[in-house]
This record gives C-alpha cells, structure tokens and sequence, in this order.
C-alpha cells in the first residue's frame, strides 16, 4: 500500500501560555507516548546522532532538514551563501535523508525539550505543533524585516501557515498536484495531449487509451495511470464534484465524505482500479512503483506535486511535460508547501530568524529552486527564469503558478496525521479492492468524527 504513514505521538503541554506573555514562563514540554502506527521507512535510515546542543557556541544555531541528494547539494549551496553574508553565525546543519524518518525524529526532539533553532514544516503537519505553543510567531520579525515580506509570497503558500491571525512560518515552496505525462506514449498511440481544460471524461479516456498489452501475452505491460487513493489526492476529486472532505475547513467537527457528491468522486477514483484496470494493482506496484513505472516509460501519467521534477530530468530518458488535474463540475487542487519554523524553545531566536530572512528571501529561493524540485513561494522568484527555466522540461511549468490559486490546504489540527491515515488509508483499501466503499467510509467517518469531538 503506498500511502505513507509517519510515527506520531500523543503530547501533553504543561504550563503553556501565549506566546506574548510567555517570557517568563518555562519552555512547553511534550511527553511522547508511541502511536500505535509506525513509520515503515524510517527504519531505512541509519542512527542519526545530532550534534549536541550544549556543544554549540552562543553564534550557532541547529537546523535541520530533509530531501534527497540533489536538495541537500542545494541547501549545501545556501548554507554557503548564508555564511558568506552573514559571518557572526555559524549553522549546525542536520540532514536526514527520509522525510519520514525526519518527521519522527524531529518529534522525539521536541519531546526531550531540545528542538533544533530552525526546522522545517509541512503545512499538513505543523499544526501539531503550533497548536500546542510549540512554534514561535515569527509575524512581528517579518514586520521589521527588510529581505521579506508578506505581501511578496503567494498568498496560498502563507495563509495555510498563520494561526489565530499570527504567522506561525515562513513558507520556503508550495505546489498544487499536476499530471505529469510520457509525451512518446501518447504519440504512439495518437492520444492528444491534455489541454489546460480537459475533463474528468477526457482524463479518463486517454487512462484506457494508454493502457495496453504491448507484447499480445494477455497481461497489461503499460498503464495508462498512476496514483494513490490517500487523502491528499482524492480531495482535489471531491471537492471538483462539488463535494466536501469536512464540514468546515477553519473548524471541522465531522467527516463529509460520505455526501452523495463526495461519494461520486471517491466511486469515480475507485475505479480506475476496480473497473477500468488503468491503474497498476498493488501486486504490480510491489514489483515496481508507480513513480519507477514512470520513469522507465511503462506508465503514461503519473499524479505528483513540483518535488518530481528534478528526479524525472535526471531518469526519464522519453519526452514528458505537465498538465493540470481535469476538472468537472468545478477545478479544485490541494496545497503541499512546507516552511521555515523556529521552536518555541530555541534560545537563539533572533540568529534563527536571520537564517530564515535569508533562506526564504529571494536570493535563497532561487537557490533552492536550482535543484529543480520545489516552486518557489515568492512570486517574483516562481515567475522568473529561475524556477521556469525555459528550454528545460516541463515546458509548461507555468502550469504550476496557473494552478496554484485553485490549491485549497487541510484543516489545521493537532491529530491531523492520524485524522489522514484513517480517513486516507481506509478508503485506500476500497481503491485496492480490499474492501467496498460502503463497508469502509462508515468505520472511517465515525473514528474520525470522534477525533474532531475529542481536539
């Protein structure tokens, strides 16, 4: 099963308080007790030993992040550039491979009471620790600041991050969800390419059309589609149908998939594997990924954010470009962006929002977007060469900004990886034909409905 899970942990807060009001107050702690649901990939990354805290002089700060090879080279680079501007502090970087097991070890800790200076958050998942006063506001620095303001971002990358009218972050990229597509494979099947308004029924067509025994054994060797049934991807689907995921958006209190138009989409989703087979069976995707079929040339499109892009210009060896999500009755995507934070228990605030007004500023982000991986949030940034890069693919990466005010972002709640996984992963098992939709989507509204009740 492809959706990905990441450890989480039950927290308890003593003697929290307002952040204005809070100078004196010790720093909130979190006591972790294991969720029942663990990180599968975490165990895939070696032991990480950070550098210990009472070991950094008073001009360093910690900061850690994630990615793969080539983002790490690009951090390297803006490490670079920060301490050849900035030379009266020094960064301890920490660099975990593994998005999950990032996640999970940053949660371990915040929980020991010694976060890093700097972290990065998904817009998903910082709620966890901003609504419990773990974060610091870093609104009034940005008021002050000279390298950044608010009104330079796209305003679907910051807003998902400011909480209670505060600005809990500094969004360093935000993506909507694209269809990447094998331009070869259409070619030889005489499929049009998709237009910026194709429809569900167009999006559907071209999936069979694409989908082909290519050697006459009876057996499908390309599909014409590739994706998953979690949360993040179906919501576009529902909300395009004119569905809903929750109640509210700002403060949901129960589960609305189970809405006749929601329960449309989510059919509509299910059978691309269940009915119409365009899909790859999670047996075929044992033996080879879906993003692994893209790349070899045996899956015609394949569902993803920006992070895709620099994988794919280095392995695909076939012509391939962007197209939006279809549309139906209305167009809808989903925002993924992720943030510079500083915890609330850093003492050395000030030197990590330095750091911060740097990496996020224009000259940082056009660093970072060198890697090919993430669209900047900085509109300047996302609409210059640097992020559009002409006469590399895709060639329409201004698919990415056109799309991107349709990006609608998750509610921001504390358990909302776990609200994610229930809601996600079971509906995943009526897309792998584990189960039927109507046996699921009941067990998953009411587990997540107690959730809500409980925050």
């Amino acid at each position: 099963m492809r959706f990905r899970t990441s450890l989480l942990y039950a927290v308890c807060c003593m003697g929290v308080c307002l952040f204005s009001a809070c100078s004196a107050t010790p720093t909130p702690t979190i006591v972790p007790t294991p969720d029942v649901l663990s990180t599968p990939a975490a165990t895939e990354e070696p032991e990480l030993t950070p550098t210990p805290y009472a070991t950094l002089t008073p001009n360093t700060i910690s900061f850690w992040f994630f990615g793969d090879d080539a983002e790490k080279k690009t951090y390297d680079e803006l490490l670079a550039a920060f301490k050849a501007r900035n030379t009266g502090t020094e960064i301890a970087a920490t660099y975990i491979a593994n998005q999950f097991a990032y996640r999970q070890r940053l949660e371990e800790e915040f929980a020991a009471g010694h976060p890093p200076d700097v972290v990065i958050l998904n817009n998903r998942r910082y709620g966890f620790y901003a609504l419990r006063n773990l974060l610091q506001p870093v609104g009034d620095y940005m008021k002050s600041d000279s390298l950044i303001q608010d009104a330079e971002f796209f305003p679907e990358a910051i807003e998902p991050f400011r909480l209670n009218g505060k600005l809990m972050c500094v969004p360093q990229n935000a993506s909507p969800l694209v269809v990447y597509y094998n331009k070869d494979l259409f070619t030889q099947a005489g499929v049009p390419f998709p237009s910026d308004n194709w429809t569900w029924d167009e999006f559907l067509a071209d999936a069979k059309a694409l989908t082909r025994d290519t050697n006459g054994d009876g057996k499908t060797d390309q599909y014409g589609l590739g994706t998953e049934g979690d949360l993040l991807r179906l919501a576009p689907f529902i909300w395009q149908n004119g569905g809903e995921v929750f109640d509210n958006d700002k403060d949901p209190s129960k589960l609305t998939m189970d809405s006749p138009a929601s329960l449309e989409a989510l059919n509509w989703v299910i059978d691309f594997q269940i009915k119409w087979h365009i899909v790859p069976t999670p047996q075929d995707e044992v033996v080879e990924s879906f993003e692994t079929r893209f790349i070899n040339g045996t899956l015609a499109m394949f569902i993803n954010q920006r992070r895709g892009v620099g994988l794919y210009r280095e392995q695909a060896k076939f012509d391939w470009d962007v197209a939006p999500l279809p549309r139906n009755k209305r167009a809808a995507n989903v925002l993924q962006a992720d943030a510079y934070c500083i915890p609330f228990a850093s003492d050395k605030k000030e030197r990590a929002w330095q750091f911060i007004e740097f990496a996020a500023s224009a000259e940082g982000q056009t660093l970072l977007a060198a890697s090919g991986r993430a669209m900047p949030s900085l509109r300047a940034v996302a609409e210059s060469d640097a992020f559009l890069e002409p006469g590399q693919k895709p060639a329409h990466a201004q698919i990415f900004i056109d799309t991107l005010p349709l990006a609608r972002a998750f509610p921001i709640l504390i358990t909302w990886a776990q609200i994610e996984e229930v809601a996600g992963e079971q509906v995943e098992r009526a897309f792998h034909g584990t189960l039927p939709l109507d046996q699921i989507l009941p067990r998953a509204t009411e587990r997540v409905n107690t959730m809500l009740k409980k925050r």
